[in-house]
């Protein structure tokens, strides 16, 4: 995959018929036997890299893997070793390919090399970190924590700046493209835009009924969508913060939304659905469908093109357009 080559844009009549042209590739990892509780090799988080050249995975079993899209056999990827429990989280660097941020069940947050499998920072922060963003220069990043903290870390140091304690619970942040805001998923429904690096609220968006899971801003700072428990994502004006539509894209809560990278086309994963659907944002309508045997919960676009990634629970990691 030419990582700098931006694809052309389709528009709505274009895009399914296009997308449904493209071949899906399967990578399948070799689960280890069980070192904790649960004997799942299940994909919990994936992620690009910022030039599309390699996706990371983070299973139960604690195997962190990096891909090459290219190849699917296993023995072509890398994994990464030295991890304490499941891997909750894997972020790349904003910029820096091959630098790749983790947190896991252990309290450990390790930051990687990608190219000599070498670990380049590490630190333990008291609970269970679970959710990570970076801020967009790559200064620093923030932890989430499941015992609702949001700690703030030096990147260059790896040493906490600051903790800021959530009075509910924090499910997944994401910064805005100048690093000024942190938005923050709530357990009570709602969205809190919080300054940065205050994190003094300043603005609440009441977005679903029940637990805001995941959120995503989109690739132009337009629209910020919002994945809730009610099995819907609510799309945001950024400039008025009004929510100019819902879409009804999964059965069960919603674990994760993208979109796509030109922000025309947006999709969203859960634990209880075995379809994604692709929506055209700007008209909320249903453009594409891919049929699963499995559910996927998470999903990722190809930072430069139309090529989708999704776990596929037994089935391992799956990529639409990989090939393309």
């Amino acid at each position: 995959m030419a990582p700098s080559v931006r694809a052309r844009s389709l528009g709505k009549a274009s895009f399914g018929p296009a997308f449904s042209k493209l071949k899906t590739s399967t990578y399948i990892d070799n689960p280890r036997p069980s070192v904790s509780l649960s004997p799942s090799h299940f994909i919990r988080t994936l992620s690009w890299n910022a030039s599309g050249t390699f996706i990371a995975t983070g299973a139960v079993d604690r195997t962190l893997r990096v891909w090459n899209p290219e190849r699917t056999n296993v023995r072509n990827s890398t994994e990464l070793k030295g991890l304490g429990g499941a891997v909750e989280r894997v972020q790349f660097h904003p910029f820096n390919e091959a630098e790749l941020a983790t947190c896991a069940q252990d309290g450990t947050v390790k930051l990687w090399d990608v190219r000599t499998k070498a670990g380049v920072g590490e630190i333990k922060v008291a609970g269970t970190p679970f959710t990570l963003a970076w801020k967009p220069d790559g200064t620093e990043f923030v932890v989430g924590t499941k015992e609702n903290n949001l700690i703030r870390v030096d990147r260059t140091a790896m040493r906490p700046i600051v903790e800021y304690q959530q009075p509910v619970q924090t499910n997944q942040c994401v910064f805005d493209w100048a690093g000024k805001y942190l938005f923050v998923t709530n357990g009570d429904g709602c969205v809190k835009i919080l300054d940065y690096p205050s994190f003094q609220a300043k603005h609440t968006l009441n977005a679903h009924t029940s637990s805001c899971f995941t959120l995503s801003m989109s690739p132009s700072g337009e629209y910020l969508a919002i994945g809730g428990g009610d099995a819907l994502v609510s799309l945001w004006d950024t400039q008025d913060w009004i929510c100019v539509r819902t879409l009804d894209l999964v059965e069960g809560p919603v674990k994760s939304v993208d979109f796509a990278f030109d922000g025309s086309y947006i999709v969203a994963g859960a634990d209880e659905e075995k379809k994604l659907q692709i929506a055209h944002v700007e008209s909320g309508e249903i453009v594409h469908s891919i049929d699963l045997t499995q559910p996927a919960p998470q999903v990722a676009w190809h930072p430069f093109r139309y090529a989708l990634a999704y776990s596929a629970d037994k089935e391992g990691l799956k990529i639409v357009g990989a090939m393309n």
